[in-house]
């Protein structure tokens, strides 16, 4: 389709799914032109996320092949369009999940444009012109400037990239819940992968008592030595959940498999507030009484606003916070595909689009 459209002249090429296979190979396509509006980013990095897993495999039912996945992309602009102001050649840039909005509803108008309901997304989307948007699995991005945020000097472009997508998908409900601003509370994170690892690091960052809360027990030296966690429960463990009940102010629930927030939720002190941000694809088990007897909140979160995400980054740049990651070349994205799918990576596989000689 997005081959089919006039001003569609670019060739780039990519790696893209062709069937619910999954299997990714080499695939030549067309971008459009450099609009008014837009910026054109030469792709150094993109991060790999669960989502991707799943539309690659059409999982959800909703994949438009082929697909070139991929929305944690960093790079450097090329082209700037004659509408563009705040972006130059040269600038270190960054493109998450957001490719298109409506930019005119009461959530585009109040920052919440990731809510907007014509929205469409870095990849398997369908553009304004009609086209299908093909991510970062590629060399080269086209990107309308306002879905495009600054990637501070003094972070690595490579361990930025899932900040794109995993960093705003916990920054977001962390700073709607006031634990940006406001220290010294006791929050808990569910599940210590791509999402966990980098909200242990926010937590800490902003000044709060942070719990790992996980079923594998061997992850409780990585979280207090390595990742600053003050505190780690085995989810599987009755007596240790007992010991904590009532406990934490807030707790963000990154798991992606599908589980029972009862236990959770008997963790948080009345008035306490669960987030999920993780996507099970089937439905998670929510008892009342929990809810009922603690007068707690259950809320969900979709990554965040890019007046959110440049915040964020900002704020990755001022405190040091980078994903920890493993970098792979394009001929092992299949392996990382299956890795991730079997949680086999510390904590995110990080694609290096433009080959070894162009590290920033």
């Amino acid at each position: 389709m997005a081959q089919a459209t006039p001003n569609h002249t670019q060739t780039v090429a990519g790696w893209a799914a062709h069937d619910s296979s999954g299997k990714i190979t080499p695939f030549n396509f067309k971008r459009r032109e450099n609009g008014e509006n837009d910026v054109t980013i030469e792709i150094l990095y993109c991060g790999i996320c669960h989502t991707d897993i799943h539309h690659v495999k059409d999982d959800w039912g909703i994949t438009k092949y082929p697909v070139v996945p991929g929305h944690e992309i960093t790079g450097i602009i090329t082209k700037v369009g004659s509408n563009v102001s705040k972006f130059k050649m040269g600038d270190r840039v960054g493109v998450g999940c957001l490719a298109a909005t409506c930019l005119k509803c009461e959530y585009c108008e109040e920052s919440q444009e990731n809510y907007c309901d014509q929205v469409e997304f870095t990849y398997n989307g369908i553009f304004w012109d009609g086209s299908i948007t093909y991510g970062g699995y590629s060399k080269m991005l086209v990107a309308d400037h306002r879905y495009v945020v600054r990637i501070p000097d003094n972070m690595a472009m490579d361990r930025a990239a899932p900040l794109l997508c995993a960093g705003i998908t916990v920054f977001t409900p962390l700073k709607d819940n006031n634990l940006v601003d406001t220290k010294g509370k006791k929050i808990g994170i569910i599940g210590l992968g791509g999402l966990g690892h980098v909200a242990v690091k926010f937590g800490k960052a902003f000044g709060h008592h942070v719990t790992v809360i996980s079923t594998s027990p061997i992850k409780e030296q990585e979280a207090k030595d390595n990742l600053g966690a003050d505190d780690f429960i085995i989810s599987t463990n009755p007596k240790q959940m007992l010991e904590k009940k009532r406990t934490l102010d807030f707790i963000l629930d990154t798991v992606s498999a599908k589980h029972s927030l009862g236990s959770y939720l008997e963790l948080l002190k009345v008035n306490g507030t669960l987030v999920i941000v993780g996507a099970p694809d089937k439905p998670i088990d929510l008892p009342a009484f929990p809810m009922i007897f603690g007068k707690r909140t259950v809320k969900g979160s979709m990554i965040g606003s890019i007046e959110e995400t440049q915040e964020m980054m900002d704020l990755c740049g001022k405190h040091n916070i980078l994903s920890d990651i493993e970098i792979i070349t394009t001929d092992q994205i299949n392996e990382g595909l299956e890795r991730l799918a079997k949680n086999d990576v510390k904590y995110r596989f990080v694609i290096d689009i433009a080959g070894p000689s162009s590290h920033l």
